[in-house]
């Protein structure tokens, strides 16, 4: 990567990347953020003599490989695998002597991937995949569910690297603080369009997602992995609400049920507020009877609007689900709070005043 792309390097900065990948000559003269983590790649021995113990050495030769751990560094090799069974042996073999292994392919399969994760998953090398697109990145990770333990991603295209810190920001969310509501109201209000959010994965029965008609914070609304009396059970499914609701997202966004398409992650929750990304497969939006449900969490005012049935559940604050058509005001259900004030989806820092 270009050392002057101070573009690349700002995005860097303000992401959760930390690791980066330079020569010996860029590590002397370049000028790093401060939480920056070096890997030098290394084409003698002479550059070991710039390097600190316990830095991070990058090397296709295992004789520098050896050099450098005899002088108290970190090790990585990196291994390009071909020629079938045998090279992914060697490679196996070679890679576990190691702090860290690097691995390409000769063929785009994820097959001799699977095979090396299986080889190394009693190790104790950290894994990673060597790939030129975010897109690929994606994949790798998702190998055998728990896929490479990281990726090393080569390009200097803006783009991806603008992709790579919405993928970081997605894959590591962080846990919400939730806390008990206590209802105010319960109200029948009619017919109106409200929209299940599927995913293409499952969720549990302390799982579900954070729904809300205002940006101060939403309602826990439980997955449909509940008890159905006339119908199988949808785990991957949460039967959301009203359609001008915002169900929450990684990064701290939220997006309008009716914003939400193929492929975009929510952010699924459980009741000690630990939070995966999820995608979403499809959303299915009909006409049903409506449910308001308003209550007072943390002195904020929040509500959501469900559809009105029993087979809809929301979470109770003692992480218990309750039919939603049982909920009375002064029963106490889980919500999330926040500060208000979002422009499309996106944080900002504004007074509004929602109700």
């Amino acid at each position: 990567m270009p050392l002057d792309r101070r573009d690349i390097w700002g995005l860097i900065d303000n992401s959760p990347l930390q690791h980066v990948v330079v020569t010996p000559a860029q590590r002397r003269d370049g000028h790093f953020p401060l939480k920056t983590i070096l890997i030098t790649e290394i084409k003698e021995p002479s550059d070991l003599d710039a390097l600190s113990e316990g830095d991070i050495v990058l090397s296709s030769v295992p004789a520098l490989l050896d050099a450098a751990r005899e002088k108290g560094f970190s090790t990585c090799i990196s291994l390009f695998i071909e020629g079938g069974q045998d090279d992914l042996e060697e490679a196996s073999r070679r890679a576990v002597s190691h702090d860290y292994a690097v691995v390409d392919f000769d063929l785009p399969t994820n097959i001799p991937l699977e095979l090396i994760i299986a080889r190394l998953q009693k190790s104790k090398t950290v894994l990673l995949k060597a790939e030129k697109s975010v897109e690929a990145m994606e994949v790798a990770f998702g190998v055998l569910e728990q896929g490479s333990d990281g990726v090393l991603l080569s390009t200097d295209d803006m783009n991806e690297i603008i992709e790579l810190k919405a993928f970081l920001s997605r894959r590591g969310a962080e846990p919400l603080q939730l806390h008990p509501l206590t209802v105010t109201e319960v109200s029948h209000i009619g017919m109106g369009l409200r929209s299940c959010i599927d995913t293409t994965d499952i969720m549990t029965r302390d799982e579900g997602m954070i729904i809300g008609s205002t940006s101060s914070g939403g309602i826990f609304v439980c997955s449909e992995t509940h008890y159905l009396p006339y119908m199988n059970l949808r785990p991957f499914r949460v039967n959301a609400g009203a359609v001008h609701s915002y169900v929450w997202r990684p990064g701290n966004a939220t997006d309008y049920l009716t914003d939400l398409r193929a492929g975009t992650a929510v952010l699924c929750v459980n009741t000690k507020g630990k939070t995966r990304p999820v995608i979403v497969g499809r959303v299915k939006t009909e006409v049903r009877p409506l449910l308001l449900i308003k209550g007072v969490a943390d002195g904020i005012d929040l509500n959501v609007i469900v559809q009105d049935d029993w087979h809809i559940r929301v979470m109770g604050a003692n992480g218990e689900p309750r039919n939603a058509t049982t909920v009375q005001p002064g029963d106490q259900l889980l919500a999330y709070v926040c500060a208000p004030g979002r422009h499309v989806g996106i944080k900002v820092d504004e007074k509004i005043i929602e109700s």
